[in-house]
């Protein structure tokens, strides 16, 4: 069994509920079991700023499928939320945004996968949530607290429970 961790984002509709259920497709569709899930934080847009706020999110998750197995995955879970990535901008709005962070120490360089996510240390709005539920991890060699750590947090504003 492989250890992962899953970045979660969204800003279309009510992200928080295509959250719950997202993961619990997520484990389903994996075989896999949940480990942990950070809080959900409010975030500004990244890339494009000409859009309403994200929720982001992490899980950290035990699955036996191959890192590409659950890309195919996870896409096939974005697409059930709504996610059309052939007709959406770069950065753009998106009901679901489902990101493989990290596969156990596995580093791969693929066109349609790079692990750990080669995105990863300038992220704010990923490190928050991953170091809350992961914060001694080490990730291509980085610890994710330290990685934190030398990024603003400036407009991330953790999100009461949902009951």
């Amino acid at each position: 069994m492989a250890d992962v961790l899953i970045a979660l984002g969204g800003n279309v509709g009510d992200v928080r509920t295509t959250f719950k259920k997202a993961i619990a497709n997520i484990c389903g569709m994996t075989q896999g079991a949940l480990l942990a899930r950070s809080s959900d934080y409010a975030t500004p847009p990244w890339g494009e700023a000409d859009q309403d706020d994200f929720i982001n999110a992490c899980i950290e998750i035990e699955t036996g499928l191959d890192p590409h197995a659950l890309l195919f995955t996870l896409q096939k879970i974005e697409k059930k939320f709504g996610r059309d990535r052939a007709n959406e901008r770069r950065w753009g709005p998106r009901p679901l945004d489902l990101d493989m962070i990290a596969y156990d120490d596995i580093r791969l360089d693929k066109p349609e996968l790079t692990l750990p996510h080669p995105h990863l240390f300038e992220r704010a709005f990923v490190l928050v949530p991953l170091a809350e539920i992961v914060p001694d991890r080490l990730i291509g060699g980085r610890r994710v607290g330290d990685a934190l750590a030398g990024l603003s947090t400036d407009g991330i504003l953790r999100l009461p429970d949902l009951d």
